[in-house]
């Protein structure tokens, strides 16, 4: 179950740009100082390519040192990297945004990303579109290879997209197995949009479920497992976060297995509309950036 023996890569998907975004990644949400480097340098070496980060992590100038370092020995290339980061609140607008951006660049040690997102639309602040557009006049430059956004739904991506002619590559959002939000994932199927998921374990909740207990036991796998190969197969991009080298490689190991076309009913029963463990972005933040 949690074997390292499996070099299989890691599965990937095709991006509306054509670029190519591995399925499964790390979340390095609150991941800080001599951890991350660990659990970066630890993920690489298991198989990992694909990294997830933002300007409200506080962590691209470490999560960088890591890359960098695992470059320099020889253990990956960038160009086998996949590297996100994203904008927040307080640098929306088209000149703010470029300064965020060549702060996130410095700081992770690149010259360029391969995904760069708008982190939320904050439709109250009323810059998204303008934010957005100026990471694709970035994009453009060849700066940033792909460009997404982050907790956007229907109304704003209608907007986004009629504003600017330009669909975003991926949408990444709370989504997981008990939470699935399905007129989203149908608006991101009519236009092309990639699904990625955050917390696609619900922070831990998932595991608990009883029916996901009961497919794991048939499998002879983790619940962990079963919960992110269910978003696998729908054809999401995860990117779960852990800090021990177990549960890394467990988590990997989704790719390598597949639910049956009745257990993936079982789970797709289990949809909660109201299983959201985090902001809603209709509401969050308000008035404050």
């Amino acid at each position: 179950m949690t074997s390292e023996n499996n070099k299989a890569p890691v599965p990937t998907l095709t991006l509306n740009d054509e670029r190519e975004i591995p399925q499964i990644g790390l979340g390095t949400y609150k991941l800080r100082d001599d951890e991350c480097i660990k659990v970066v340098r630890e993920a690489i070496e298991v198989g990992y390519r694909h990294f997830d980060t933002a300007t409200l992590y506080k962590n691209e100038e470490v999560l960088g040192r890591a890359l960098n370092d695992a470059i320099a020995a020889g253990d990956v290339t960038r160009d086998e990297l996949f590297v996100t980061s994203k904008v927040w609140h307080d640098h929306h607008g088209a000149d703010k945004v470029r300064e965020a951006f060549q702060t996130s660049l410095d700081k992770l040690g690149f010259d360029y990303l391969d995904l760069y997102m708008v982190h939320w639309p904050w439709p109250q602040g009323g810059l998204y579109v303008e934010t957005f557009a100026e990471i694709a006049r970035l994009q453009g430059m060849g700066q940033i290879a792909s460009v997404g956004v982050a907790n956007f739904y229907e109304e704003v991506l209608e907007n986004l997209i009629s504003e600017t002619g330009i669909v975003p590559a991926v949408n990444q959002l709370e989504l997981n197995p008990t939470f699935r939000q399905p007129e989203l994932l149908e608006f991101h199927k009519k236009h092309g949009i990639v699904t990625q998921a955050w917390s696609p374990l619900a922070r831990g909740k998932v595991l608990n479920n009883p029916d996901i207990k009961a497919i794991a036991a048939q499998l002879e796998r983790s619940e962990g497992q079963v919960a992110l190969r269910y978003l696998l197969q729908k054809g999401i991009v995860v990117i779960p976060k852990s800090a021990r080298r177990e549960r890394l490689v467990e988590n990997l190991g989704a790719k390598d297995f597949e639910l049956s076309r009745a257990q993936m009913e079982v789970i797709d029963s289990l949809n909660n509309p109201e299983g959201r463990t985090g902001n809603d972005p209709r509401v969050w933040p308000g008035d404050e950036a």
